[in-house]
Parts: structure tokens; sequence; C-alpha cells
């Protein structure tokens, strides 16, 4: 039986979010955070909004996905996002004890996984899903940037 609710849907949620960071001109990055088949957070990026280097969008899902849930811990709970989180927001997913990370792209310079950042035990990490999609945008993003520059 085809489920409506599976990882490709909300990945292409997380996509929806990180074309909004593109049109605003932030890096595009984007993030939901799920729990039972119900987006609880729905990001992106918003360190040059806020001028904030922590502003990430999984930063952002944290907080947000924290405040709905009514605590810190996000068991139960998958992160779907464009871009292999750094290593800030690797740690901060570590101390969420998030059930699932869920990414596009991988980040060969800063990504948990080069940067060799330790997840929480419990949490599963898949990455590619939607890599092209999520690569083409941060490349088409890059150019534009060096282009006005």
């Amino acid at each position: 039986m085809l489920k409506p609710f599976d990882d490709n849907y909300f990945m292409k949620k997380a996509l929806e979010e990180a074309e909004i960071a593109f049109t605003k001109g932030e890096v595009p990055v984007g993030a939901v955070i799920v729990i039972n088949d119900r987006i609880i957070a729905r990001t992106h990026n918003l360190t040059e909004r806020l001028n904030d280097v922590t502003a990430h969008a999984e930063m952002q899902a944290i907080t947000s996905a924290a405040n709905f849930l009514g605590g810190k811990y996000l068991d139960n709970c998958t992160l779907y996002v464009t871009l292999e989180p750094c290593q800030m927001c690797a740690g901060a997913l570590y101390w969420s004890q998030i059930s699932k990370i869920v990414y596009a792209a991988k980040d060969h310079k800063r990504g948990c996984g080069v940067m060799e950042t330790k997840l929480h035990p419990k949490t599963a990490i898949i990455g590619g899903l939607m890599e092209n999609e999520a690569a083409e945008l941060l490349k088409r993003f890059f150019i534009q940037k060096r282009n006005l520059n």
C-alpha cells in the first residue's frame, strides 16, 4: 500500500522552505520536523535576516518543535533537512535526542560526517534523499551571489 506521507513527501516540504530562503537571500536550506506524520516545525535559514550565525534551519526547527511539544526532547520525531547538518546543528540535535535525521545534499566541507560529530546513539541518520534537487538549489544560489558581487 502506498503511504502518502513518506520521506519523499516531507523532504519536498523541506525543499519548499529552502526555496523560500533562496528568495530572501538566505543560504537555501530548509527543514521540517515531523511526528506521527504531522509537521510540527517548518523553517529555513534566517542567519542574514536575524544577523545571527546560529539561526540555521535546523536550530530554528529544534526550537519550534520543542515549543510545540512543550519539552526539550524530540523523541519519535524526524528532521528532514536539505543539507547535511553542520557540527553546531548536529550538537543541538544530539541534545534534543531526535529519533531520526534525513538530509538531502551532503556538505563535503562542514557537514557532521566529515567533521566526525557524534549524534545521539538513539538517532538514525539517512543522507542523499533528493540530493540533486537540494544541491542544484545551493549551486544556483552561490552562482547568483557571485554574479551580484
